[in-house]
């Protein structure tokens, strides 16, 4: 669907909503894995309308300011992105593009339209060397393309805007998407012996705990940056580990290797645990380990 037929849409079924209607959260890269179960939870309480690449290029900036303001949100969630991290490298000007000025296109929509803005970014806008949990004032300092051009991204809307979520999150995984999870799972079946790094640090995070803190952050009306992610750390390793045990699989050998070893295009932060203090004191939230977060991935996953 492009955006001429999804704004059609919204013109002709707008005179019949009830002028009491719920608030209006638009959220954009509806069709990720995060955007799935951002359109369910927020469902739950908020009229949503979920727009995808396909719908919506925010790279093409009089575009995106007209669709915002056509639809006219309440909240704008911008979890579209180009993660592709090894990819990043490659094509950095498409990273930029998206992650960087097309974050800028949707908040300067949010700014015309009076919207707040939510902005999903990420881990990597630090360069892991603290070695003790990274809290919100922390000083970024991106070791790859991504989180640069993420950090762009943070930047244009604290520089655009005064209501504003940035949530950095980290290690996601979640049931409408390729993952870590399935990838070690579909690994499994096709080999006795796989390696996974055990030297890289942080907090898996499952998706739909994630879109409940993001929904009780909205309804809360809290502004700023605010880090978000299960509680607990391992390594790859050791989140591999802990999906064999989950899934019951026997007799595969899990071998921990380095980061270097890999010899990926991208450098990635050793060490990305996120103090999330800030959420629990504002928002009352405290998350759930990620062992119990993982069992919940398993208890609702299909195949």
């Amino acid at each position: 669907m492009i955006f001429e037929e999804v704004l059609f849409i919204i013109l002709l079924i707008s005179p019949f909503m009830d002028e009491e209607a719920m608030e209006k959260v638009l959220v954009l890269g509806a069709q990720g894995m995060l955007g799935h179960d951002l359109l369910e939870c927020l469902g739950e309480r908020y009229e949503v309308i979920g727009l995808g690449r396909e719908d919506l290029d925010i790279t093409r900036k009089e575009v995106t300011r007209r669709v915002i303001k056509e639809i006219s949100p309440d909240v704008v969630i911008n979890a579209a992105g180009y993660t592709d991290v090894d990819g990043c490298e490659k094509t950095m000007r498409k990273a930029f593009a998206i992650n960087g000025e097309g974050a800028k296109s949707v908040a300067k929509g949010c700014k015309y339209s009076g919207a707040k803005v939510v902005y999903i970014s990420t881990d990597y806008i630090f360069d892991g060397g603290k070695w003790s949990p990274y809290s919100e004032d922390d000083l970024p300092n991106p070791q790859n393309i991504y989180g640069e051009s993420k950090l762009l991204g943070e930047r244009y809307i604290e520089d655009l805007l005064d209501d504003y979520l940035i949530i950095r999150t980290q290690w996601l995984y979640g049931r409408h998407g390729d993952n870590f999870v399935e990838t070690i799972l579909a690994l499994a079946e096709e080999n006795e012996r796989i390696e996974v790094v055990n030297d890289q640090i942080g907090s898996p995070t499952y998706t739909v705990d994630l879109s409940r803190s993001i929904l009780a952050l909205i309804s809360k009306g809290l502004k700023g940056i605010f880090h978000i992610s299960n509680s607990g750390s391992c390594s790859w390793h050791e989140f591999a580990l802990e999906i064999v045990r989950l899934a019951g699989i026997e007799g595969l050998e899990i071998v921990p290797i380095s980061s270097d070893a890999l010899n990926r295009l991208a450098k990635r932060p050793l060490y990305s645990i996120f103090n999330c203090q800030r959420l629990q004191k504002e928002a009352g939230i405290e998350m759930n380990p990620w062992q119990e977060a993982l069992q919940d991935y398993f208890n609702h996953r299909k195949g």
